[in-house]
C-alpha cells in the first residue's frame, strides 16, 4: 500500500467519476489515462505499475477487478436489507419444507406442494416456485422468477429478475398436416454457484435434463433449449441462443448473439467470438468467430478478402473491357 495506512470508504465508483472517499480500480490499460486524474481516496492496481505523483492510496493486488468486486460485495450487503420471515402476502402449500425463520420470502410469492426451500434463501416479489422443485441454501431469487415443476437448484445460485427455469422446450412433430405439440417431461438442474441472468430463459428437457454446471453465469436475453448441458464455469453473453440437445464443455465463452445449432458439442475452453454461428462440433481450446464459426485467424483472413472484393471486381471489369476491345 502507498499512502496513509487508513482511510475512511463510502463508495465505490469508475475512475472517473470516482470522488474522494470513494475507492476504484484500474483493471484495463485503456482507462489509464483516468487513472492518472482519478479523484478517487484509492485505487486497486496491478503490481509493477510505476509510482504516480497522486494523492490516491494505490492498493496493489494481482486482480484488481476481483478486489474491487469484494469491495463491492461488503458496501452491497450494507445497502441491502434482508428481514427474514414469509411475507403474510405470500401463499405456500401446506407440505412444504421449509424453515420460516431462515429465509426471505417476499410479497405475492407463490411456492407450490412438494417443494423445498434451503436455509438463508431470499425468494423476491411475485415469484412463483411450481410444484416439486428444490432451492439450495442461500439462493437469492429477484422478483418475478418462474421457476417450474421438479426444478432442482443448487446452493448460492442468483436467479435475475424476470428469469424463468424449466419452462416447456420448442418440440412440435407435423402430424396430419398440423403442428402436434411434443410433451417436455424433463427437469431442469442448476448446480451451485450459477447465476441467471435477467428474462433469461432455461427450457425443461424432452426427458431427463437440461444440466446447467457449476459456477456457470448465463447472461441476460439468453434461450438455453431443451436438453441442453453447460459445464463448469461457463459463460453464455447477452442474446445468444443453444439449440436442443447440444453441449458445452467446462470454461465455455460464448460471447454476444452467438449461436449454436442442435445436437452439436463444443469443447472445453473455447471461445465463441460475437456473433459467431456454430454449425459442426468444434474443439476445445480455440477461438472461434463467424459464419459458419472458424478459428479467428481463418475467419480473419477471410474478412480480409471480403474486404478487398470490391477493388477486384472493378479490376476484373477492366481487364474483360481491354479484352473486347
Amino acid at each position: 500500500m502507498q499512502g496513509v495506512s487508513e482511510l475512511t470508504i463510502s463508495g465505490v465508483a469508475s475512475l472517473a467519476e470516482a470522488g474522494d472517499t470513494e475507492v476504484s480500480f484500474l483493471g484495463n490499460e485503456k482507462y489509464y489515462q483516468d487513472f492518472l486524474g482519478t479523484k478517487a481516496a484509492a485505487v486497486f492496481v496491478p503490481a509493477g505499475l510505476p509510482d504516480q505523483p497522486r494523492a490516491a492510496v494505490l492498493l496493489e493486488v494481482e486482480n484488481p477487478s476481483y478486489a474491487f468486486g469484494e469491495v463491492v460485495k461488503v458496501l452491497a450487503t450494507k445497502q441491502r436489507t434482508t428481514r427474514l420471515g414469509v411475507h403474510p402476502s405470500a401463499v405456500i402449500a401446506d407440505d412444504v419444507v421449509i424453515n420460516k425463520d431462515k429465509v426471505c420470502i417476499k410479497p405475492n410469492v407463490v411456492i407450490e406442494a412438494g417443494c423445498e426451500i434451503g436455509d438463508g434463501t431470499e425468494i423476491g416479489a411475485g415469484s412463483v416456485i411450481c410444484e416439486g422443485s428444490k432451492v439450495g441454501e442461500n439462493c437469492l431469487f429477484h422478483s418475478n422468477v418462474n421457476v417450474r415443476e421438479h426444478a432442482q437448484i443448487g446452493d448460492r445460485v442468483i436467479l435475475q429478475p424476470g428469469c424463468v427455469i424449466g419452462s416447456c422446450g420448442y418440440g412440435y412433430e407435423l402430424v396430419d398436416g398440423k403442428h402436434t405439440k411434443v410433451d417436455q417431461v424433463g427437469v431442469v438442474v442448476l448446480e451451485n454457484d450459477v447465476e441467471i441472468g435477467a428474462n433469461t430463459t432455461i427450457d425443461r428437457a424432452r426427458f431427463g435434463k437440461t444440466f446447467i454446471g457449476e459456477g456457470s453465469k448465463i447472461d441476460n436475453l439468453v434461450q438455453v433449449a431443451h436438453n441442453v448441458r453447460i459445464g463448469k464455469h461457463c459463460l453464455v453473453i447477452s442474446q445468444s441462443g443453444i439449440a436442443g440437445s447440444s453441449k458445452l464443455g467446462d470454461y465455455v465463452t460464448m460471447a454476444a448473439q452467438a449461436g449454436l445449432s442442435g445436437h452439436l458439442e463444443v469443447g472445453d475452453k473455447a471461445t465463441l467470438a460475437a456473433r459467431s454461428g456454430v454449425t459442426k462440433s468444434l474443439p476445445g481450446g480455440v477461438v472461434y468467430a463467424g459464419f459458419p464459426a472458424r478459428p479467428m485467424r481463418e475467419d480473419g483472413k477471410k474478412q480480409a478478402a471480403l474486404a478487398k472484393l470490391p477493388q477486384l471486381l472493378k479490376e476484373v471489369r477492366e481487364l474483360k473491357k481491354q479484352i473486347d476491345q
